[in-house]
């Protein structure tokens, strides 16, 4: 399916995201009507102009009978005139963007708090890049878009309006010249806007598919060099590219061809003026001065609708970028919290009774899966890759709700008790680690960020980290770029569990905690896990099975189920699946 077809919008959509961004635009309704009062005083100068030109024109007309005293008067009115057009002027420009900055601030922070609330699985779905875009890019175009509205749309409609006003006070005739001309521009405008509008819906929706891709290949450029993935990244990008282009290009020519086509008609209507008002003049019917206001006017009431006209093209452009926005507003939240909801006071009991859940609905994963861990356990759990390992944690902290069966943390359902509670409780440490742009003391706080500089150098030293952050150029304040970019893998892994560390909660989660840490720092923090999981109920992830020897329970999982439980001498004596495992590490080593 082309992105047209996926992306174009039906009236009713459209006419809905129109409603919605004026919902957005309500709260600043002040602004609006003050707007809509300095574009009156504004048009009503810049039209007023024209008369005091054509008041001058009839005293300049005789010959050797200029009456200078009133052209010299005329003069001081257009110059008072103009002034007052200029101050309203620059007071609706700063009542237009206050109105359209607000609202994108508005929108901006309405798509930050939707993240927070928005499930992983929507998160894990979606490339980052295209929520960014729509958060940046499109929130941008529809600043764009409203700016060019308010600015040019209210003082084109009230020109339009003063104008004829003005012209039949005049002349009625030559007025109704203009009027019946006029719906020849209004018919080509709008044709010309239904269609670049769904063009410009499918710019939007490749431009996200580009900044993902963007993204991406910017995030794992080490990851496309080793593979030598250069030229398939580039053959990726240019087909998005090709397809950005050939949906801008077709967006570019109809909306270019909206101002041309409009300034044909818009002639054609300055030329009948011209011709009819000739004909009054010369009939005696108006003078050279008013003939001269009504060309004056002819042009002024074509402009606006070159201004519409563009601004039609730019709030189709706007409208298809708000309707992305509002896509990601719209997007279903994380489900919310009991009513009742209570704050976990954790034990370390953790219970999982006929525990099923899924990915994709026609995909089974886990399936009823129990478990009973008590108080102060270690628990490891072991399979191969894509048996559920991390899906457990991920049901375990919640990040994630079962289909079926129940978590229970301390005889409470998981999903009785508040989140925040809950992953509180829980300390993490991931293969995959996180670190934010900052200091690595804020880095080692994040989740303590009230600890004093003693307490966090105490979790880095048990931590096996303070010896290379005290290496660091300015030491605990050094800043670390986003991720950790400027230091190493095992570095980062080691603030991570610094981190974990300094909170110390009641219950963890080691996920290949150590997997890029040297073989003789990962000897010193096992025994640092050791000391800091007494007492404490642990659930351990790894694959280098030599490392989960000393576990009170080992848990083999094998395509969602449990198909083995024991500690590590019952499993190897059973020789079962784990003892295939255990072994098939050795498979091939010579002694």
């Amino acid at each position: 399916m082309s992105a047209k077809a996926k992306s174009s919008l039906t009236p009713e959509q459209r006419k809905a995201t129109l409603s919605r961004v004026l919902e957005k635009i309500r709260p600043y309704r002040l602004f609006v009507v003050c707007s809509l009062l300095v574009a009156a005083v504004s048009v009503a100068a810049q039209l007023y102009v024209p008369i005091l030109c054509g008041n001058a024109i009839d005293l300049m007309l005789s010959k050797g009978q200029v009456d200078f005293a009133g052209v010299r008067q005329i003069i001081v009115q257009i110059l008072v005139v103009a002034a007052a057009a200029a101050l309203a002027q620059w007071l609706l420009s700063v009542c237009n963007n206050r109105i359209t900055f607000s609202v994108s601030r508005d929108l901006r922070n309405a798509a930050l708090r939707k993240i927070q609330t928005l499930p992983l699985s929507y998160l894990d779905s979606h490339p980052s890049g295209d929520i960014v875009s729509r958060m940046v890019a499109d929130v941008d175009t529809l600043a764009d878009g409203l700016l060019v509205g308010f600015t040019q749309l209210f003082s084109g409609v009230l020109t339009i309006l003063g104008t004829l006003l003005f012209m039949l006070s005049q002349n009625v005739p030559i007025t109704l010249v203009v009027v019946c001309i006029t719906p020849l521009s209004l018919v080509v405008a709008s044709f010309l806007a239904k269609r670049s509008y769904s063009y410009f819906q499918s710019q939007s929706t490749v431009r996200g598919q580009q900044t993902a891709l963007v993204n991406e290949m910017i995030e794992g450029q080490k990851v496309v060099q080793a593979f030598g993935h250069e030229s398939e990244s580039l053959a990726a990008f240019d087909r998005v590219n090709d397809r950005l282009q050939s949906v801008s290009l077709k967006a570019i020519f109809f909306s270019s061809l909206t101002n041309p086509a409009t300034r044909f008609v818009n002639n054609i209507v300055y030329a009948g003026v011209g011709l009819v008002g000739a004909l009054y003049a010369v009939a005696g019917g108006i003078t050279i001065g008013q003939l001269s206001i009504f060309l004056s006017y002819a042009n002024q009431y074509t402009k606006p609708f070159n201004e519409i006209s563009g601004v039609i093209t730019e709030l189709q452009n706007a409208l298809a970028c708000a309707a992305r926005v509002f896509e990601l507003l719209d997007a279903e939240d994380q489900v919310p919290e009991a009513e009742n909801a209570v704050v976990l006071q954790p034990d370390g009991h953790v219970e999982l009774q006929d525990v099923a859940f899924r990915y994709q609905p026609d995909r089974p994963l886990i399936e009823e899966l129990s478990l009973d861990v008590k108080p102060g356990q270690r628990i490891a759990i072991v399979g191969p890759t894509g048996c559920g390992k991390t899906t457990l944690i991920n049901l375990l902290m919640r990040f994630y709700d079962v289909d079926s069966g129940s978590i229970r943390v301390s005889g409470t359902d998981v999903r009785q008790m508040t989140r925040a509670s809950l992953r509180s409780s829980y300390g993490m440490v991931l293969q995959d680690t996180w670190l934010r742009a900052g200091t690595v003391r804020e880095n080692i706080a994040y989740g303590k960020p009230d600890a004093t500089l003693e307490e966090i150098v105490a979790a880095a030293k048990a931590a096996h980290a303070d010896s290379f952050i005290r290496r660091l150029p300015e030491g605990y304040d050094t800043v670390i770029a986003e991720d950790g970019g400027n230091i190493s893998q095992g570095q980062k892994q080691l603030l991570c569990i610094a981190r974990v560390m300094l909170c110390l909660p009641p219950m963890l989660i080691l996920d290949e905690a150590t997997s890029s840490i040297d073989t003789r720092t990962e000897v010193r923090i096992q025994k640092a896990f050791a000391r800091m999981m007494e007492g404490r109920t642990s659930f351990i992830v790894a694959h280098r099975l030599s490392t989960i020897r000393e576990a009170d329970v080992i848990l083999v999982m094998k395509d969602g189920h449990i198909v083995e439980q024991g500690n590590h001498d019952q499993l190897l004596a059973q020789g079962g699946f784990y003892a295939k495992l255990y072994n098939s590490q050795f498979e091939g080593v010579q002694t």
